[in-house]
């Protein structure tokens, strides 16, 4: 999801592209709005996406824990779910921000609003400021830990994760941290209670997972990423890229199973969210090409569809435990 994130190359050596079918909704809007779409991704939704099943995972399993009301559930899902555009708008302005000058040398990214020089740094700066605002006033609602712990995730984490990429080849690893700690707000906000034990599991086992997905993502650019000094797994790992992430996603598994044995879960969710995410992960290294770009981009998409059978079967569980499905489950 960093640097190597979606880009729409609709502007190429300062001159505009030919004439092309435009993402949805970027034909719907002026030119002079487009670029700061296309600056948060609006027409990339599989980031938000990946952003958002963490809050979701979080708010479930805590929701499955103390019995919440469904009302109540519904609505903190939809609070969650603006959360996730939020902040991963904003973690990609700022990622742009400070990437400007890497994403001008990388073929499939030098079309982005501020390597492009459609967007000026200070336009950028003023618009990421008018997210990080939305932000806090998403949150305000909630109070103690809860509340450090979202705008830590908004501001600070993510704020970091640009700087990594030019100390370190693990900036996936801060990655994995900045992009689940919703878990941490989720879990927080509905519960009241740090769980240390059960955090610290699910952390480490989404921690897992952003490794899989973003190591393989990575993979797309890693020539280019070589050529402009851009460090990443991808490119310190090479041909050990499939071995590491299949390892990353055993991680995620054997974690989420844990967490779910701590939480209480029952039947529903070791069959449907532990076997179901088992299954999906082994189909997705059936599946992928390393040295195929466009591969390494539909995995990164995958994962986004796997969150619905992480989340469905934690949804099913909770459902059953509050009796509110109109029909029984043979557990």
């Amino acid at each position: 999801m960093g640097r190597a994130s979606e880009a729409t190359p609709l502007v190429h050596n300062g001159f505009s592209a030919a004439p092309q079918k435009l993402p949805f909704p970027l034909g719907l809007v002026s030119e002079g709005v487009r670029p700061y779409l296309e600056l948060i991704r609006f027409h990339k939704p599989t980031g938000t996406i990946l952003m958002f099943w963490p809050f979701a995972w979080g708010l479930t399993m805590a929701a499955y824990h103390i019995n919440l009301d469904l009302t109540t559930y519904w609505m903190e899902l939809a609070k969650f779910l603006v959360a996730a555009f939020i902040v991963r708008g904003s973690a990609c302005t700022i990622n742009d921000i400070f990437d400007r000058e890497f994403d001008a040398g990388v073929e499939r990214t030098k079309g982005r609003p501020l390597a492009s020089g459609r967007v000026s740094v200070f336009a950028a700066v003023v618009y990421l400021i008018a997210q990080y605002i939305a932000g806090i006033i998403l949150y305000s609602g909630y109070t103690g830990i809860a509340f450090y712990a979202a705008i830590a995730q908004l501001l600070p984490l993510f704020i970091i994760y640009p700087l990594m990429k030019r100390i370190t080849y693990w900036p996936q690893a801060w990655l994995g941290i900045a992009m689940n700690f919703g878990l941490v707000v989720a879990w927080v906000a509905i519960t009241g209670v740090f769980d240390v034990q059960l955090l610290s599991l699910l952390m480490v086992g989404t921690w897992g997972w952003t490794m899989h997905y973003d190591t393989i993502y990575a993979c797309q650019d890693r020539k280019d990423d070589v050529k402009v000094g851009v460090k990443s797994t991808a490119v310190m790992l090479g041909d050990f890229v499939r071995p590491f992430t299949a390892g990353c996603a055993v991680l995620f598994v054997a974690t989420l199973a844990y967490a779910g044995s701590l939480n209480n879960q029952s039947p529903v969710f070791f069959w449907v969210s532990v076997g179901g995410t088992s299954l999906h992960l082994i189909w997705q290294y059936a599946t992928v090409d390393l040295d195929s770009p466009d591969s390494c981009g539909a995995n990164f998409i995958r994962n986004g569809h796997m969150g619905w059978i992480t989340w469905g079967g934690l949804m099913l569980d909770y459902l059953v435990k509050i009796d509110a499905l109109p029909f029984a489950l043979p557990i």
